[in-house]
């Protein structure tokens, strides 16, 4: 639908429902899964280990850490991905015990006793030169370094991911896609006139890593498929970003068809995907919106539109309403509901855009789902804020310009 919102619909907006649920989960067999780009990674490597492990100190990057916190204490999911989150497993321990398990301003602490945490593609050097300035730059620190890398990181590790869990994590039984090569993904969109013979042979899928983390919920296991995929932008006119974030989506798709995912091998050299009828939820920041911005081919469609996707619904926000009417700009020219959107991005291009999702198999029922954006009359748009406000922290906004996205799904007891 187009973007040009009348008063009334805003009317509407401010008034509406609270950026998140007030109360717990409606069933005792719903299960809240989330996915959030808090935005939590750090100019220089080991910088989140010591912000995380010192939360009394009072500047920009712990008042962040204290607010995404927050955002997912309010929010109490019982499963959550977390986006840009520098690989350290002893950070992501210290997120769990120094901030979420504390309450902040009230909000009731949350305690999750298991995690997965993997290496990443950010910042490993390829050796390569990916961007084709005609240097090869194997110094990290800086964007050079980061473009050359198998996923941009101007460290090893940044930007990485941590899932926290409230049910028990099957650890072993867990896989990674870490070092899956592009080119062994079969009709894939890696553009061969730009990369070299040898690029082409070294080159990973993966911009971060994509993780099968089996969640074990009350006698069935949840098959947790999260990624992160490269944004479609920050290139040039071959498009290798765009081109890369729509395979890395395909991933996915291909993993849970059995028909399809063949082809597939982990880090452990286990191939194919799931099993048959196996039960999953995908979720992440696909960095890619069903009708706009600057994807490939559509190339979140590939789940939207999956018969073996529930994707009939999507969790929506009064804030992201309110945000696209005041801030205008590219906004009003989006095809796409403004009510799904989940990032606050420049509103000159690509404008505010639907890209976090949490995606469960056909036939899993969604009891309830939401967006974390408040309207601004709503005491908790503290959390959320607008870019360049007084609560600005390192990247312009009080914690992120990414929203956390929940679903709760009906998960019976087997």
């Amino acid at each position: 639908m187009n973007r040009i919102l009348l008063a009334a619909v805003l009317s509407t907006a401010l008034i509406g429902v609270g950026a998140t649920p007030a109360t717990a989960h409606g069933r005792d067999d719903d299960v809240r899964f989330a996915t959030y780009n808090l935005s939590l990674n750090r100019p220089a490597q080991g910088l989140l280990r010591e912000h995380l492990a010192n939360p009394d100190v009072d500047d920009v990057y712990r008042r962040q850490a204290h607010n995404v916190a927050e955002v997912i204490q309010r929010a109490h999911p019982d499963v959550v991905l977390i986006n840009e989150f520098d690989y350290d497993p002893v950070a992501a321990k210290l997120f769990a015990d120094n901030y979420l398990a504390v309450s902040q301003n009230g909000a009731p602490a949350q305690r999750y006793p298991y995690r997965f945490v993997a290496p990443s593609n950010t910042g490993i050097s390829s050796g390569f030169d990916l961007n084709n300035n005609g240097v090869i730059d194997t110094t990290p620190g800086d964007q050079a370094y980061g473009d050359d890398s198998y996923g941009f990181g101007v460290f090893p590790g940044q930007y990485g991911m941590v899932v926290y869990s409230k049910y028990p994590i099957d650890v072993h039984a867990a896989r990674t896609f870490q070092l899956f090569k592009w080119k062994d993904m079969p009709g894939n969109a890696m553009p061969t006139d730009y990369y070299s013979p040898e690029e082409q042979a070294v080159l990973r899928l993966s911009s971060k890593s994509h993780w099968d983390v089996p969640v074990k919920v009350r006698g069935r296991t949840v098959h947790f498929l999260v990624s992160h995929p490269t944004p479609p932008t920050f290139d040039g006119p071959e498009d290798r970003n765009g081109r890369r974030n729509h395979d890395e989506i395909r991933f996915w798709a291909d993993y849970i068809s059995p028909q399809k995912s063949r082809y597939i091998y982990d880090d452990k050299g286990r191939r194919g995907g799931l099993k048959p009828g196996a039960t999953f939820v995908i979720a992440g920041d696909q960095n890619a919106d069903p009708f706009d911005g600057d994807s490939y081919q559509n190339a979140v469609r590939q789940l939207t539109d999956n018969p073996l996707i529930n994707a009939h619904t999507f969790p929506t926000s009064a804030g992201a309403v309110e945000a696209s009417a005041l801030q205008g700009g590219a906004n009003l020219t989006h095809q796409g509901d403004p009510r799904f959107d989940t990032a606050d991005f420049a509103d000159g291009a690509p404008g505010n855009l639907h890209a976090d999702y949490v995606l469960p198999r056909a036939g899993t029922k969604i009891v309830g789902s939401g967006v974390f954006w408040p309207v601004q009359a709503d005491p908790l748009f503290r959390l959320t804020g607008v870019f360049g406000t007084e609560w600005s922290a390192v990247n312009g906004f009080p914690t992120s310009d990414h929203r956390l996205v929940w679903a709760d799904l009906a998960l019976h007891r087997h």
